[in-house]
């Protein structure tokens, strides 16, 4: 049996939400640029930490984890974005809770 790795979940779980986040943007907002920035974004951190697992060497397992830290931040910018410019409301729950996840992330990572 595998062991848990917390990294590796909540990396994947932050991805699903960023899909969902993205879909509904595109449908419901009709916003098609900036979602698309967070999703690849928000996606990556996810792809960089499951590539860290099969490193190489432990200097580029240091280098995939700081890729996903920087993807992580950078869909903090994005999601702070989409806020600022009425896509999103900070106020709402699901966008507080998205943005307690991303820290949580960027804080691992």
């Amino acid at each position: 049996m595998k062991e848990k790795n917390e990294v590796v979940e909540k990396s994947f779980a932050f991805a699903v939400r960023i899909v969902k986040l993205s879909q509904f943007l595109q449908k419901e907002k009709k916003e098609y640029v900036l979602s698309k920035q967070l999703l690849r974004s928000g996606t990556s951190v996810g792809a960089n930490v499951n590539e860290a697992q099969a490193a190489q060497s432990k200097k580029d397992f240091i280098a995939k984890l700081s890729i996903s830290s920087k993807e992580a931040r950078e869909s903090k910018y994005w999601i702070d974005l989409l806020i600022a410019s009425d896509y999103l409301d900070a106020s709402a729950d699901h966008v507080h809770s998205l943005l307690e996840e991303n820290i949580a992330l960027v804080k691992l990572l």
